[in-house]
């Protein structure tokens, strides 16, 4: 693996070797305490630290996707971004991981009680997206109390000071169907490792099942809401920005400079996730371009531009693993091609967020009643709740 600024480090290594040993001798030994070595890292590595004080959030998913719960699926896969733009406009904005899990579909046999860990805790907001859009729904047995259990003792849940850990989990039965695990004890222990439970009950508040659902919440020191599971995939409100802002959409994709192993992949997924968000309405994809302009956005892993601003340094990248067009072009002129992509972005990022604001506004004083009831109401009060501990406000409140 060739880096690239071995061509011209050779040209100097003597006379540099022997001036750093001449240096080195000269240093006082009462000094040496405080040298100290450093490591190199992968960009990938390098980008992952973060300060100890940064809040973060850990939030999971947890949905039933037995056969009568396709409204539930499709309101997520509606709403998603209208929640996670929430905590994008939270202040100071949090680190974001997301997991889902899902409960209920029989093809995932008896032996795991049903229930599935589809995406482990990940920033990537692609692969979640993805993930939702995987999903097939079935009748099963829903065991509720397994599908905490799962997101208790299975995800790696982060140890950061200042960390909400939120999961919510959403049905339409009985949340005291599990033979094997009692809501009881799944609640002490989510109280126990600081797990915010949340309950979604899809149906009638008034229906008897409702109140296994209302306990979670209790026990689990959550909020409880009962929802139209319906309600996120058609109280789809259109606006005057919305154009706008899915042709800058555009614009903004072609900011991104895919580098390494994954990055042809990586970049497919972020205009796939583009267009199946597209397939359930423009206001969805709309709602996404919006996150893809905040700080919640983060493709380090495989995009130059965002791996730069976060540490890692072009000259420790080898060529291979460069795109094309760049691996014939000096440092400088790849130093300064990454510059104009990452202005254009920035430039692009501010006038989405502007309409974005401006689209929010215009939904609170035209449709202020758009999914009252629906996922991403119940998904956004919970979610304040669960994050004021450690001094977060959400969406407008942080205003």
């Amino acid at each position: 693996m060739q880096h690239q600024h071995e061509s011209t480090k050779s040209n100097h290594s003597t006379l540099i070797h022997k001036t750093l040993g001449a240096l080195l001798l000269c240093v006082p030994l009462f000094f040496a305490p405080t040298i100290q070595a450093t490591t190199m890292m992968a960009p990938d590595e390098r980008v992952q630290i973060e300060p100890e004080y940064a809040p973060s959030v850990d939030l999971v998913l947890a949905l039933d996707i037995s056969g009568s719960m396709s409204g539930l699926i499709n309101s997520a896969k509606q709403r998603l971004w209208d929640v996670v733009n929430e905590l994008g406009q939270a202040q100071p904005t949090p680190k974001l991981r997301v997991a889902i899990i899902t409960f209920g579909y029989p093809a995932y046999g008896a032996q795991t009680g049903y229930v599935r860990i589809n995406q482990a805790l990940t920033s990537d907001l692609d692969a979640i997206n993805k993930t939702l859009f995987s999903f097939q729904t079935g009748g099963g047995d829903e065991y509720v109390a397994r599908a905490i259990h799962t997101a208790l003792t299975d995800l790696d849940w982060s140890h950061a000071p200042n960390t909400s850990k939120v999961l919510f989990v959403a049905g339409n039965e009985s949340a005291a169907q599990d033979p094997q695990f009692s809501l009881d004890t799944v609640a002490a222990q989510a109280q126990e490792q600081g797990l915010v439970v949340n309950a979604i009950y899809c149906g009638n508040a008034q229906a008897g099942d409702a109140s296994s659902w209302a306990s979670i919440a209790q026990l689990g020191g959550g909020m409880y809401a009962a929802i139209n599971q319906q309600a996120g995939a058609v109280a789809v409100v259109s606006t005057p920005m919305d154009k706008e802002i899915a042709l800058l959409n555009q614009k903004l994709n072609g900011t991104y400079v895919a580098y390494g192993a994954r990055g042809k992949t990586a970049s497919a997924n972020q205009q796939a996730q583009d267009q199946n968000t597209l397939g359930m309405s423009e206001s969805a994809l709309v709602s996404r371009t919006v996150t893809k302009a905040s700080k919640l956005y983060r493709n380090q892993s495989w995009d130059l531009v965002d791996a730069l601003e976060s540490g890692a340094e072009l000259e420790d990248m080898a060529i291979e693993d460069l795109p094309k067009p760049m691996q014939a072009l000096s440092l400088t002129e790849q130093r300064e091609y990454l510059a104009g992509k990452s202005q254009e972005r920035a430039e692009l990022k501010k006038e989405i967020t502007r309409l974005g604001a401006a689209r929010q506004d215009y939904i609170r004083t035209q449709a202020p009643a758009a999914d009252s009831d629906g996922l991403d109401a119940a998904l956004k009060a919970g979610l304040q709740k669960a994050v004021e501990a450690n001094g977060l406000k959400l969406g407008s409140s942080a205003n």
